[in-house]
């Protein structure tokens, strides 16, 4: 019986340490959600699979062979390379830890189409002038809330009111209409710290 086969477009989340023969990847697609992925290692690209990297949007044919616990990538096409990214010591760092996040846990069916759009609107944004740590922040803001978790109802009341106000501004204002002075980086460390705590205290989203 042929092994099973899709085609998707996927954003590569994870990249792991390769064996001797395979790159293992997590990809994060619109239809299928999270999905372990086997790049064979060859010694240069050929026409139908490409070299992927952390970032990247990519038009992929996988198959399986355990019923789509796992997936070998027979053909992928690049769609989109972030690599200012990994020109910026802080963007890779906020980056990786957005995109580790969402490689951790299981969207619903009816989620991935926002999530997908989310993480091209974070990536294109950690590869752009807005502070890393400002979009981290949004962005994880955004994906507990997609998940369905009321952390501006549960999460935000219980701040300061400095902070409170500080944190609504960051994440209602535009990332090209942030000012310097609307959060300075220990402020916008301590509100993802803060968001980071209580979504490991009272929600399901794996942090670490």
């Amino acid at each position: 019986m042929p092994s099973p086969s899709l085609a998707t477009d996927a954003w590569i989340i994870s990249k792991r340490p390769p064996t001797e023969k395979f790159q293992p990847l997590i990809a994060f697609s619109a239809e299928h959600g999270r999905l372990a992925v086997y790049l064979r290692l060859q010694r240069k690209e050929s026409a139908s699979v490409v070299a992927l990297d952390l970032f990247d949007e990519t038009a992929l044919t996988i198959e399986s062979s355990n019923q789509g616990q796992s997936w070998f990538i027979k053909e992928a096409r690049l769609l989109v390379r972030h690599s200012e990214i990994g020109r910026s010591y802080e963007a890779l760092r906020h980056a990786s830890s957005f995109a580790a996040v969402v490689a951790r846990n299981d969207v619903p069916e009816e989620g991935r189409s926002t999530v997908y759009t989310l993480l091209r609107n974070a990536f294109a944004a950690f590869s752009g002038p807005a502070r890393p740590d400002v979009v981290h922040f949004k962005s994880l803001y955004r994906f507990a809330r997609d998940e369905g978790y009321a952390v501006r109802q549960q999460w935000l009341p219980t701040l300061p009111a400095d902070l409170q106000e500080k944190a609504g501004h960051l994440l209602h204002t535009p990332l090209g209409e942030i000012t310097a002075t609307a959060a300075d980086e220990a402020t916008t460390a301590l509100l993802q710290q803060g968001l980071e705590d209580y979504l490991r205290a009272y929600t399901d989203v794996l942090i670490d």
